[in-house]
């Protein structure tokens, strides 16, 4: 983009009623030459200095496993994704959606690692759906079924594909969405980050992004309690606050289903 924008964001999690702890982990940052800043969870920033990133992830496994599977996933990039812009600065300029791939991948081996060090941990790990705004361009990086969807000129699209063989059911047509949501097998993740799988596929990829645009990433806790209609709904209202945007998605997820936890960052460019 050629003028600079500014991003007005909202982020929140309420844990699920099965839950003791909330698994799910959710992150913005901002990151430049000089390393990662931590941003608050409902505030806004001008992209001019340095990157903005968001993340959700949702945590598997036993006792604190997941949640530490999902908060140790995300920390992990706020100290990966700084060393591009100290490449660049020596003259190296790093393919984004290969570098994500790889920082992914160093994740992956590192969780499964720690989850192997204990019994308490054994199988952790976690989704994750991050997006990545530069000046030029989103980068997205995605493992699981957390989801980013994107609100533009009236219309709400998935960005995202759910890395799960029910979806790839649904997206052939042998599913509609209310077969979709109710089938047993819909959680059976085929790509997850740890987990003790022995590797990760990443999806990646470059997206133009402009102002005017609405961005939503979730966790799944979001899907149990919002059919697409409602997700629409809520993005296509309130267009002046990410907060009220943000509350409308959580409140009927949480009203309709919330047993499981229940994340979202809402984020508008102006």
């Amino acid at each position: 983009m050629s003028d600079t924008a500014t991003f007005h964001w909202s982020a929140q999690s309420k844990s699920g009623s099965r839950k003791a702890k909330n698994d799910d982990s959710f992150l913005v940052f901002s990151a430049g030459i000089d390393g990662a800043t931590e941003l608050e969870a409902n505030s806004n920033n001008p992209l001019d200095k340095e990157d903005l990133i968001f993340a959700v992830s949702d945590g598997m496994g036993g006792g604190n496993a997941g949640y530490l599977a999902s908060s140790l996933i995300l920390k992990s990039l706020t100290f990966l994704i700084p060393k591009t812009f100290k490449s660049a600065a020596q003259g190296f300029h790093p393919d984004y959606l290969e570098l994500l791939e790889q920082q992914i991948k160093e994740v992956h081996a590192s969780i499964n690692e720690k989850a192997a060090s204990s019994d308490e941990l054994k199988g952790m790990g976690a989704t994750l759906t991050l997006a990545w705004f530069t000046p030029e361009n989103l980068y997205v990086a995605h493992a699981g079924d957390s989801r980013l969807y994107l609100f533009r000129n009236g219309e709400t699209t998935q960005i995202t594909q759910d890395h799960s063989f029910t979806w790839r059911k649904f997206n052939r047509g042998v599913l509609n969405e209310r077969q979709y949501r109710t089938d047993p097998k819909r959680s059976v993740l085929c790509e997850v980050i740890g987990g003790g799988h022995r590797r990760v596929r990443p999806t990646v990829a470059a997206i133009p992004y402009q102002k005017g645009d609405r961005f939503m990433l979730c966790s799944d806790g979001i899907i149990d309690g919002c059919w697409e209609k409602h997700i629409h709904k809520a993005l296509s209202e309130n267009s002046n606050s990410t907060r009220t945007a943000a509350d409308a998605l959580i409140t009927r997820a949480v009203d309709n289903d919330g047993t499981d936890d229940t994340t979202l960052i809402v984020i508008d460019i102006r």
